[in-house]
């Protein structure tokens, strides 16, 4: 019963600033009207074939389904994932079985530490023409020219080849011989860490840790979910996906996700989320000042509106709710924020000081119900 009400309790929090948006008449924030007849037929499509990717998906992969989201999340957002898992959860598998549901071109590179740049992003080679003889440099792309390119514990490569990789996501394109060479449309990267080992290991700098949309955490199945996995990869059966979606419609689609509106309060809501995590900011909370060393930049802001308008478009819906920007805070916030020691020793962790914030902003918007509901008493009373 107590769980019920604190769970109603948080619906009426999320509730109240989308209340008070439309009870205002805020304005979008980019100034966008309202999504036109076709953006809305295309989100209806878009909820219809989300759910038909999630039951390809079922057929190879067994559980998972707040990964298999999040990942979907980033995607149509044109975002790039890190998944944190330990071996065997079928990262790989996950990843590959996607790129074949949307149509897109896989590339895997195990990143090793003697791995070097033009092993992933291709290299020159002099090429003789017979019929003249003259020779002339060719460009040979590397397996980063792929629509979704897995990088397979991309920790263990040393930071140079970690940094060819870095504009490869940020500029979708790779510089070879002082030439650029434009990387495909689609361009998703998804790699992997071991949170097991650390020995041996390049640890991502913040900069390129900042130029990954989602931090994903992947779990252990449950009981049932291990049992169905063990049963099913020890039997004679070879389950395939059959592609939903394509790369042009998986474009368009991104460009639908921008155009999904957003009320100044929830994305207010957002900002505030992001800030609350500096502890050089004024007005923090007192565990943001005793935990945490770094909050989350500018960029943590843009990708909480994305992340929540492209969930908003998954689900169908054409106007972004504070209950999106909670569901991807986490993700989001998650490799962005840097607790101390005292955090450590506590066992606080970076979910649950993102949980913590979400609540503190609940609270304060249901205070804020409480007083504009108290002032209308006193006006209805002055008017009467």
């Amino acid at each position: 019963m107590a769980r019920s009400r604190r769970r109603s309790a948080a619906l009426v929090g999320d509730l109240s600033i989308c209340q008070t948006a439309i009870m205002s008449g805020s304005a979008i924030t980019d100034g966008a009207a309202a999504l036109g007849d076709d953006d809305l037929q295309q989100l209806a499509r878009v909820a219809a074939t989300t759910r038909q990717l999630e039951q390809e998906l079922a057929k190879v992969i067994v559980g998972q389904h707040d990964t298999i989201t999040q990942v979907l999340t980033a995607m149509v957002a044109g975002g790039h994932c890190l998944l944190i898992g330990v071996p065997g959860l079928a990262k790989t598998l996950l990843v590959h079985s996607l790129a074949e549901t949307l149509k897109l071109q896989f590339s895997r590179i195990q990143f090793t530490p003697d791995l070097m740049p033009s092993d992933i992003t291709g290299t020159e080679v002099i090429q003789e023409d017979r019929a003249s003889g003259t020779r002339a440099f060719r460009f040979l792309p590397g397996p980063v020219f792929a629509n979704v390119v897995l990088a397979d514990e991309i920790n263990r490569t040393p930071p140079k080849t970690q940094a060819a990789l870095l504009e490869a996501m940020q500029e979708g394109q790779v510089t070879v011989g002082g030439q650029k060479h434009s990387l495909p449309r689609p361009f998703f990267v998804l790699a992997t860490q071991n949170p097991i080992e650390q020995e041996g290991t390049y640890p991502l700098p913040e900069a390129q840790l900042d130029r990954f949309m989602f931090s994903i955490r992947m779990d252990y199945p449950a009981e049932d979910e291990e049992l169905a996995i063990v049963l099913r990869t020890t039997a004679d059966r070879h389950d395939r996906v059959t592609p939903q979606l394509g790369a042009d419609e998986l474009l368009n689609l991104a460009r639908v996700v921008r155009r999904v509106p957003i009320a100044e309060p929830v994305a207010r809501y957002a900002l505030q989320l992001a800030r609350m995590t500096r502890p050089q900011a004024a007005g923090i909370p007192d565990f943001i000042k005793q935990y945490v060393t770094w909050g989350a930049g500018p960029r943590a802001s843009q990708y909480l509106v994305l992340g929540a308008k492209a969930r908003a478009a998954l689900d169908g819906r054409s106007l972004v709710e504070t209950r999106d920007i909670n569901a991807v805070a986490a993700p989001v916030l998650r490799h962005r924020i840097r607790v101390n020691f005292a955090a450590e020793a506590d066992g606080v962790s970076v979910d649950q000081i993102v949980a913590q914030l979400i609540e503190r902003l609940r609270e304060r918007a249901r205070k804020g119900d409480d007083e504009r509901a108290v002032a209308q008493v006193f006006r209805s009373a002055d008017a009467g």
